[in-house]
């Protein structure tokens, strides 16, 4: 289970790092260039086995944070010409950040629990 698991952190991290590429012509996309790339930097962590629990739970929280922040008032879906431009764009960003809340809390969960029965 110890492999899955820094196989599925090093995907994750391959993931992220695509993602935050992908953002050059995004108005703001230093920001997301911190946010994928910090994902980034604690997948690499967690495959290196050196990632403490409290960072990803951290992490979690304030992408939760920017999840209710950033959810569109109308959700009108994900593709473009289904709707506003804009709450298709704030639904893209708010569920990218849901996949790394979800992510951080898979990290802290095994890394704070599992590690122990190691």
């Amino acid at each position: 289970m110890k492999v899955f698991f820094k196989v599925f952190a090093i995907i994750f991290g391959i993931l992220f790092l695509w993602a935050a590429f992908v953002q050059y012509n995004d108005p703001d996309a230093f920001l997301w260039y911190a946010i994928y790339g910090s994902a980034f930097v604690i997948s690499v962590l967690f495959a290196l086995d050196r990632l403490p629990w409290m960072i990803p739970a951290a992490l979690f929280v304030l992408y939760m944070v920017g999840v209710a922040f950033s959810w569109p008032e109308t959700f009108e879906g994900v593709t473009i010409g289904e709707g506003k431009i804009e709450n298709i764009e704030k639904a893209r960003e708010a569920l990218g950040l849901l996949i790394m809340a979800i992510l951080m809390l898979v990290y802290t969960l095994r890394t704070r629990y599992i590690r122990k029965l190691n």
